[in-house]
């Protein structure tokens, strides 16, 4: 198997999720630790804009006025305290720090609180399910600058959780490779093309017909807009149906080949309920991997080099 991380990849995180109490009411969760020992597989760096906006714990919980993150970081929005008091300029050096610390540690990723006016992308508030102003002060510049971004609460789903590594490795791998010649973007397309039909049938299909149409001698330019496109796709959630459906038959084909080696592999279906079958597909992983089978259901698996 080629397709290999090799080495560990960073995840930022808000830090209210990995355990450190530092929510305006006290409050925290060690969401991170639902991973066992596979935690050890990533770097990760907790981080609290409003911490570090020296705003303290506890504190008056903030919101956003006049408009979501966007607007502010245009100047068209503030950032208010329960009691009225602008707390704009805060924030903004939290957010300030926090980014340098990501940068710092060459974060890829980042597993942020939903719901938080600051560290929030799709929704603002936690109360009663409303959207709120999203993005949010935090969330916006986490979209700004392109990270690979996973809702912390999911780190404790199984399937959601297996769904969200298997894209972080892909993501991960195809931001590693040097890219020159078209048979080398043919290789990574091998590699990739069946999770991302997985994730949205009609955009994979177009990112494989331009690289089908693309002149012998491709450019720079068209390889980092080819790339844009796959590592867009696969930062994109898939569905559980279609994980069981496509993980089924690769089962079956694995099955063809190597049944005689994974006798103590249950079935992946439907049937076994989602963390029965999630625990199916992993162990099923790691045999294919023993065997050198290519399983492109999870394409990029990660193994830290052997110590000598």
């Amino acid at each position: 198997m080629k397709y290999i991380l090799t080495d560990k990849i960073r995840i930022g995180i808000s830090a209210c999720n990995f355990g450190a109490k530092v929510r305006w009411d006290h409050k925290g969760w060690d969401r991170v630790s639902a991973l066992g020992r596979a935690q050890s597989d990533y770097i990760w760096t907790p981080i609290c804009p409003e911490v570090m906006s020296g705003l303290g714990v506890g504190r008056d919980p903030v919101r956003l006025v006049s408009g979501n993150g966007d607007d502010y970081w245009n100047g068209a929005a503030k950032v208010k305290n329960r009691r009225g008091r602008d707390v704009s300029e805060n924030i903004r050096e939290g957010v300030r720090v926090c980014l340098d610390a990501l940068k710092r540690a060459d974060v890829e990723a980042f597993a942020f609180m939903e719901g938080s006016p600051t560290c929030g992308v799709y929704r603002t508030t936690l109360k009663d399910k409303r959207l709120g102003k999203p993005p949010g002060v935090f969330g916006a510049m986490l979209l700004k600058e392109d990270y690979f971004l996973i809702p912390a609460l999911d780190i404790e789903s199984p399937w959601k959780w297996w769904d969200w590594r298997r894209r972080l490795h892909a993501y991960a791998w195809l931001r590693r490779q040097e890219i020159h010649v078209k048979k080398e973007l043919y290789d990574i397309w091998h590699a990739l093309k069946f999770i991302c039909q997985e994730i949205d049938i009609p955009t994979a299909n177009a990112i494989g017909v331009a690289l089908a149409n693309a002149p012998g001698k491709i450019d720079q330019p068209f390889i980092s807009a080819w790339r844009r496109q796959a590592l867009d796709l696969v930062r994109r959630p898939s569905q559980l149906n279609r994980i069981q459906a496509v993980m089924t038959k690769h089962y079956a084909h694995y099955r063809k080949q190597f049944g005689y080696k994974i006798a103590d592999v249950a079935v992946p279906d439907s049937n076994l309920g989602k963390k029965n079958f999630i625990e199916a597909l992993e162990k099923l992983e790691r045999k294919a991997f023993e065997d050198g089978y290519h399983f492109s259901g999870n394409p990029v698996a990660y193994r830290p080099p052997r110590n000598n």
